[in-house]
């Protein structure tokens, strides 16, 4: 299960360029997002290699002007993480995914003024950078650009109050697992319910297109959006760390 929710994620939030080397995928897309930007070690445990295959990851990443990046997971092997570590990368962006097993206990959301779209529109990527003003021009470029080419189904969701845009997200199928990316509430309207009310939208949404599950990523110290996602039904399944080692 949990090497199946991390190959969802990774086919949801998909990079510009990946290499595969040696079971291990390098992932490339201008620096938008560790996701998107990291190494990822999910199917070759070759230790006898392991410094070697390392090395030639930094080769590449420097190579693309962009920090050696790690995503580490728990059920991974804890070898690699001790490598990292001897190399001086540093442990940033401790985190989990969570899982709701099913969509048939979620209740119907109570606001229902969203609008969806299939893929990042340049309206919809104008409220986004509204309600998340850290995200800079180059940032929404790279969205669109690695959202407009997926084959999976995909809903860019944002809820209303009235005619106000209050919250946005992303919800992506694949087979019957919907994942949810980039869930965020406009600072003005926080603690207010909404970021509640547009994940029921985007569920119920995936419940009508077929999917039976959830997950979706979160950073470990976030007490706000754990107390959310478990009110949803969603629990911790595993965890994962970065590790990054700076350019010189």
């Amino acid at each position: 299960m949990q090497l199946q929710i991390e190959e969802y994620s990774l086919n949801a939030w998909p990079a510009l360029q990946t290499l595969v080397y040696g079971g291990w995928l390098l992932r490339f897309a201008d620096g938008y997002t560790k996701r998107s930007n990291s190494v990822n070690a999910l199917y070759n445990r070759d230790e006898e290699r392991l410094e070697r295959k390392i090395a030639k990851c930094e080769e590449l990443y420097a190579k693309a002007g962009l920090p050696t990046v790690f995503k580490v997971t728990s059920f991974g092997p804890p070898s690699l993480d001790r490598a990292l570590e001897s190399r001086g990368y540093t442990l940033v962006d401790p985190s989990c995914n969570m899982f709701l097993e099913d969509l048939d206990g979620s209740a119907k959301p109570l606001l229902t003024d969203a609008e969806v779209f299939a893929a990042p529109t340049s309206a919809w990527l104008e409220t986004l950078a509204r309600l998340n003003p850290k995200l800079s021009e180059h940032d929404l470029a790279v969205t669109a650009k690695m959202l407009s080419g997926t084959v999976l189904q995909t809903g860019c969701f944002t809820l209303y109050e009235g005619a106000v845009p209050v919250a946005c997200g992303i919800g992506v199928i694949e087979d019957h697992m919907v994942g949810l990316f980039d869930i965020v509430t406009s600072e003005q309207h926080r603690n207010r319910g909404y970021g509640e009310q547009l994940i029921r939208n985007i569920l119920r949404w995936a419940k009508e297109n077929g999917a039976t599950q959830s997950y979706l990523q979160v950073l470990q110290h976030n007490p706000p959006a754990h107390r959310l996602y478990e009110k949803l039904g969603y629990r911790q399944i595993y965890s994962y760390w970065y590790r990054v080692k700076r350019l010189k």
